[in-house]
């Protein structure tokens, strides 16, 4: 198994985290905290991602749902979280090699796009986005309008968040890593027959859409490639972000810009 990942910015730096294991890769993004939060939401990312770490060098076979569960509770306990509007919380999405099969794992807003032959996949938790929030329709248009990221873009934001964190975990709504371990039995999950061409992209939504805004959303092509190229990719994207397009009129979003990260598996047998 061949690997390379990118982050913009590096850690410490940011929320997103890549994590590697021995066969396996995983994506975390800790969710932008528009209020105060009772741990930062890198600190979460880190520390969630150092323990699906150990759980998976532990029980590198175990289901990748198991995994995440164990490690959410870990780190629950760890920082001493309980469930609420101040408790951290991440996306997590996981690719792993075992024995002749692909598993993969998304909780959450970031991506998995895979291949095992001719064409290629998506593995993505729409759920957030399926709320249908009025923010979030509002200052897109706002931004598309011209009001740009000032006190009133913000207010709208953290109104949006609040509407999301009423509908957090629980049935009808969407499910995200934080204090719950019972979250993860709600993460999307696929298993596939792997072959020599097998290959996964992994990587945050601040990396996936402005990269499809721009048509730099050839996964298969970015799969092979190595960590400076991927870094490349993300450098471009927070470029044309800041320099064509820094009020967000071309491309509404929620941050000028969003942490971005990418990790790709490789079978390479």
């Amino acid at each position: 198994m061949r690997t390379a990942a990118a982050q913009l910015p590096e850690p410490p730096h940011g929320a997103d985290r890549v994590i590697v294991t021995r066969n396996a890769v995983a994506v975390l993004d800790g969710a932008s905290a528009f209020e105060p939060a009772s741990v930062p939401p890198g600190e979460y990312a880190s520390r969630l991602g150092a323990a699906i770490a150990a759980t998976l060098t532990d029980a590198p076979d175990a289901p990748l749902a198991s995994a995440l569960a164990e490690a959410i509770a870990a780190t629950a306990a760890e920082l001493g979280l309980a469930d609420g509007d101040g408790c951290p919380s991440s996306t997590v999405v996981m690719a792993r090699l075992t024995g002749d099969t692909l598993d993969l794992l998304a909780l959450g807003d970031s991506y998995v796009f895979y291949g095992t032959g001719p064409g290629f996949g998506t593995l993505t938790d729409d759920r957030l986005a399926g709320l249908h929030l009025p923010q979030q329709r509002q200052y897109r248009e706002r931004l598309a309008a011209g009001g740009g990221y000032d006190d009133a873009h913000r207010e709208l934001l953290r109104a949006l968040q609040r509407g999301q964190r009423r509908h957090r975990n629980r049935p009808g709504g969407y499910w995200i890593a934080a204090a719950d371990p019972a979250a993860a039995s709600h993460a999307l999950t696929l298993t596939l027959p792997a072959t020599a061409a097998t290959w996964a992209v992994l990587a945050t939504d601040g990396a996936v859409n402005t990269a499809r805004h721009l048509g730099l959303d050839d996964w298969p092509a970015l799969a092979p490639s190595g960590p400076a190229a991927l870094a490349r990719l993300l450098r471009h994207c927070q470029d044309w972000e800041q320099d064509a397009d820094p009020g967000g009129r071309q491309f509404p979003r929620s941050k000028r810009h969003d942490d971005k990260a990418i990790a790709s598996l490789i079978a390479d047998r």
